[in-house]
């Protein structure tokens, strides 16, 4: 029989996105006063950053409930695509946040400027801790319920602590050289789009994969022959396909068996392999078992 969809980790993957986005509501106006006031442009990206990060945050939430809406007659193998490709709207939205800030840098870097305040880098210091316990905790959220759109959400948070970074870098920089090194702020927002680039690409290709049915990562050969074997009067498996669709796995099997056997023995192997592999793999939502003679 097959598994109900596990609603509760697309609860535990809401309850964790509303989080950050509550965070991050805060942390905006923070990171955005603090850089108009102290004159620090890196600082105001990183307010864009923060930004972008409530926006798609939010298609993570309306994805990961879609995702955990029960399969119906347009859907019968559920909503789960929703998942991924929540998590690359989070992707191209990175991207796109990055282009904004490496643009309005090289600006910036041409046209002389205020040495950024000093109290700033008390804000980024601040930020990156808030930042990388939030990326740490809904990672960890994302690991246990093995959603690419809350892992996606994560690395968005820690994209946010990397801008943060740099930028606590490039202000020292300003403030330690003085007159001359003003730009030092601006080279560092610039720093940081290419790494947020970098992190989009590292969400969005996993993400991708899952869209267009990728076989997922695991040592899923072998587990899957395996446990067909431990059906009596099975020989092996022919061939087998698996896919994620969310938070589910489906997964089709080619199982050899003697061709002496009659319809219904056959028909009585294909579902004691199926509840084997229900019973040891819970991620599995249905396995569709074809009966090849030998």
């Amino acid at each position: 029989m097959e598994q109900p969809i596990k609603s509760h980790q697309a609860e535990r993957g809401q309850k964790s996105t509303l989080i950050g986005i509550a965070v991050n509501i805060g942390l905006v106006l923070v990171k955005g006063m603090a850089g108009w006031l102290g004159h620090s442009y890196a600082l105001i990206a990183d307010a864009m950053e923060s930004g972008t990060d409530i926006v798609t945050s939010i298609f993570v939430w309306f994805g990961l409930r879609t995702a955990s809406k029960a399969p119906d007659q347009n859907h019968p193998y559920g909503h789960g695509k929703a998942e991924p490709l929540a998590a690359m709207v989070v992707a191209i939205a990175l991207v796109g946040a990055a282009i904004l800030i490496a643009v309005q840098s090289i600006r910036n870097i041409q046209v002389p400027h205020e040495i950024p305040a000093p109290f700033t880098l008390a804000v980024l210091a601040g930020v990156v801790i808030v930042k990388e316990v939030l990326f740490r905790r809904i990672a960890k959220v994302g690991d246990e319920t093995d959603s690419s759109a809350v892992k996606a959400d994560a690395w968005h948070h820690r994209s946010d602590a990397i801008t943060s970074l740099t930028a606590f870098v490039g202000i020292s920089i300003a403030l330690i050289g003085g007159p001359g090194y003003e730009s030092a702020d601006d080279w560092a927002a610039l720093l940081a789009s290419v790494v947020i680039v970098y992190n989009a690409y590292h969400i969005f290709r996993p993400s991708f994969g899952e869209i267009m049915d990728e076989t997922p990562a695991g040592d899923w050969q072998n587990e899957l022959r395996a446990l067909a074997m431990s059906v009596p009067q099975v020989k092996g498996i022919d061939k087998y396909r698996v896919r994620k669709t969310g938070f589910e796995y489906f997964v089709d099997l080619h199982v050899l068996v003697p061709g002496d056997l009659t319809v219904t023995q056959g028909h009585a192997i294909a579902h004691a392999v199926k509840a084997a592999i229900l019973k040891e793999k819970p991620a599995v939502y249905d396995v569709l078992v074809h009966i090849e003679p030998v």
